[in-house]
C-alpha cells in the first residue's frame, strides 16, 4: 500500500499525541488504534502497524522509566510471567463467553473508578510501597498481572491505565512507580503480538516505521514529565483516559 503525504503527516501528529498519553496515563491505543485504521488499510495490518509503532515508543518510555529509578525491578519478572499466563488465558476464554458481559460491567466501574481517583487528592503522590512486605508486593504484582493480563486477552482497551491504578491502590506505589512497572508489562505483551503480526506479513512498513519515530518522541516526552511532575500531570490525564475508555465503551 501507499499513503499521500497528508496522511502520513496526520497519522504521525495523533501517533505522537497516543505515545505522549500512554506513557503518562497509558490508553494511547484509544487514539492510535483509531488512527491506523483510517489510513483505509485492512484492520490486521492497522493492528500489526499500530503494534510496532507502540512497541518502539514503549521500549523508550521504560527506558527513561528505568534510567530515572522509576521501576520497581524485583517485580518485573513475576509481572512479566503472570501477564502472559493471563492474557492467554483470558484469549482462550473469550472463545467460550460472550465479552458484552465484561462491557457491562465496565460501564458501571469506570465512572468509580474516575471519580475515586478525582476525589483522593493525595492518590499516588507519593510511594508508600515500603510499608508492605516485598513477598507481599510480588505476589500482589503477580496477581495484578495476571488480572490485567486476563483482561487484556478478554477484552483489551485500558490496559496500561488498569494496570497504573492496580500498582497504586494496593501495592502502594506512587504514579510514577506504578507507571514504570506497568510500562515493562506492556513492553512484554506487545512483543509477543508483534512478532505474530511480523510473521503474517501484517505491518505497513513505510508507514509504521515513520510514525513509529514520532511515536518515540511522544513517549519519552511523556515519560519524562510523568517523572519530573509526578502525580500532578499522571492523576488528571488518568481521568481523561478514563472518559474516553468510558465513551469508546459505550459506544463500540
Amino acid at each position: 500500500m501507499t499513503f499521500d503525504i497528508i496522511t502520513i503527516i496526520w497519522l504521525s501528529a495523533l501517533v505522537f499525541l497516543g505515545g505522549f498519553v500512554d506513557s503518562v496515563a497509558g490508553g494511547g491505543g484509544l487514539i492510535t488504534v483509531p488512527a491506523y485504521v483510517l489510513t483505509g488499510m485492512p484492520i490486521h495490518m492497522a493492528l500489526g502497524s499500530n503494534k510496532f509503532s507502540s512497541f518502539l515508543g514503549t521500549a523508550f518510555s521504560v527506558f527513561n522509566f528505568m534510567r530515572n529509578k522509576k521501576v520497581y525491578i524485583k517485580a518485573v519478572p513475576v509481572s512479566v510471567v503472570f501477564a502472559v499466563a493471563g492474557s492467554a488465558l483470558g484469549t482462550w476464554v473469550v472463545l467460550l463467553v460472550n465479552p458484552d458481559v465484561l462491557r457491562v460491567v465496565l460501564i458501571v466501574i469506570v465512572p468509580v473508578v474516575a471519580v475515586f481517583v478525582l476525589v483522593k487528592k493525595d492518590f499516588g503522590s507519593r510511594d508508600r510501597s515500603d510499608t508492605l512486605k516485598t513477598r507481599t508486593i510480588l505476589i500482589g504484582a503477580g496477581i495484578a498481572a495476571f488480572v490485567i493480563g486476563f483482561y487484556d486477552g478478554f477484552f483489551g482497551p485500558g490496559t496500561g491505565t488498569f494496570l497504573i491504578l492496580i500498582f497504586t491502590v494496593f501495592l502502594r506505589f506512587d504514579l510514577v512507580t506504578a507507571n514504570g512497572n506497568s510500562k515493562i508489562i506492556n513492553l512484554s505483551s506487545n512483543a509477543g503480538s508483534l512478532i505474530t503480526f511480523i510473521a503474517n506479513g501484517q505491518v505497513a512498513w513505510q508507514l509504521a516505521i515513520f510514525a513509529g519515530v514520532f511515536g518515540v518522541l511522544g513517549n519519552f516526552i511523556g515519560s519524562s514529565l510523568a517523572i519530573k511532575i509526578g502525580a500532578k500531570v499522571i492523576k488528571p490525564l488518568l481521568v481523561v483516559v478514563l472518559a474516553i475508555l468510558l465513551g469508546t465503551i459505550i459506544l463500540t
